[in-house]
């Protein structure tokens, strides 16, 4: 086994070739998580663009590609996801039956360790890092729009009654409502990052949106087209104005929900969730075969969902002590995070102070 490292732009056009194709063949091979936009070659060039030391190893047998895996590192050799914190799904491209020795895998690419936080299935040489594994639900449409929705009315029957009559009623009220699956005017991304970065700092969590790299990020995504991925901006509009939008990043089978919000002098209508049905229809008739919602509690996504997908979190390391130094400052951080997030009795207080603090800090802008 060979493993050369190199930054996203010295892939040779033949390498990015053979990535792509093992993702468009994943669902063949029995690993169709491998086929998440953010495993993709696009992605990490983007990121690459984005932020230093974005790196690529490239794992041959017989000098044949069999394996790709995009990680970060620091001067130091601290290892992360390519987009930890962003991206939500990561983990390792490889060919049917590829096995590898995780610590090796380290020792070429000159980490003293791997953090990753939406690690995805079938990369136990990693999991057997993992600190803890969480649900990410996704929304089926594989058997086509009409049954998942038929799906919705069994197992949640309230809730898409509710909802296709708040649509009904927005038409009532804003007359004509379209939607576009693959907007491609600039300026309602645009839009949709401001009500992003208002939503933000209305709920109290960090505006991701104040970071330049990450706008310049998703409009670099958005611009970023191929067969096999692309950036898409899904818009629904009430008299031709928009009134909720989504962009997300879509290979041949997967769509990810990435930056989903709405207009909120609209929201007794839940364009939100009619938008979201209505991408899913979108998707359906594009042969999508999922919408991964990621990983995250929010009762939209428990509404909308018909299984759950499993991402870990954790670390992956050498005997080294940066890799101690790391772990030593993250872990207490992450399982306090993830204590408070699983228990109800802790994560609604903290929820609503987060709102509280959201709210003044909101009106301290005015």
């Amino acid at each position: 086994m060979n493993i050369t490292v190199h930054r996203p732009g010295e892939l040779t056009a033949a390498d990015r070739l053979a990535w792509t194709a093992l993702q468009s063949k994943a669902h063949l091979n029995g690993s169709p998580e491998l086929a998440n936009p953010f495993l993709s070659p696009e992605f990490a060039l983007a990121m690459g663009q984005a932020r230093r030391g974005v790196h690529i190893a490239v794992v041959r047998e017989d000098g044949e590609p069999v394996a790709f895996f995009p990680f970060q590192r620091t001067i130091t050799g601290v290892g992360r996801a390519i987009g930890l914190g962003l991206s939500d799904c990561q983990g390792l491209v490889h060919r049917p039956g590829f096995t590898w020795d995780a610590r090796e895998l380290l020792r070429a690419c000159g980490l003293a360790v791997w953090e990753f936080d939406h690690l995805t299935s079938g990369q136990e040489p990693f999991g057997a890092g993992a600190s803890g594994t969480f649900p990410s639900p996704v929304i089926d449409l594989d058997q086509g729009y009409e049954a998942y929705l038929a799906q919705l009315h069994e197992n949640h029957a309230k809730f898409i009654r509710r909802t296709l009559t708040k649509q009904r009623r927005l038409v009532r009220d804003h007359g004509t409502v379209r939607y576009v699956h693959d907007e491609r005017d600039p300026e309602v991304l645009t839009t949709l990052m401001r009500w992003k970065s208002a939503q933000y700092r209305r709920t109290g969590r960090s505006d991701r949106f104040a970071h330049p790299w990450i706008t310049q990020l998703v409009r670099r995504l958005f611009h970023t087209r191929s067969d096999s991925f692309a950036g898409i901006l899904s818009v629904l509009y009430a008299a031709d104005v928009p009134v909720a939008a989504h962009f997300g990043l879509r290979t041949e089978r997967i769509i990810v929900n990435w930056f989903p919000a709405y207009d909120p002098s609209y929201a007794k209508y839940s364009p939100g969730l009619g938008l979201h049905l209505r991408m899913a229809e979108a998707a359906a008739a594009d042969g999508i075969a999922h919408l991964d919602l990621g990983r995250g509690q929010k009762a939209y996504k428990d509404s909308l969902k018909t299984r759950e997908l499993a991402v870990s979190e954790g670390w992956v390391a050498l005997r080294h002590p940066v890799a101690f130094g790391h772990r030593a400052r993250r872990a207490p951080l992450r399982a306090l995070r993830n204590t408070v997030v699983s228990r109800p009795e802790l994560f609604a207080p903290a929820d609503k102070l987060l709102k509280r603090m959201g709210k003044i800090r909101s009106l301290g802008r005015e």
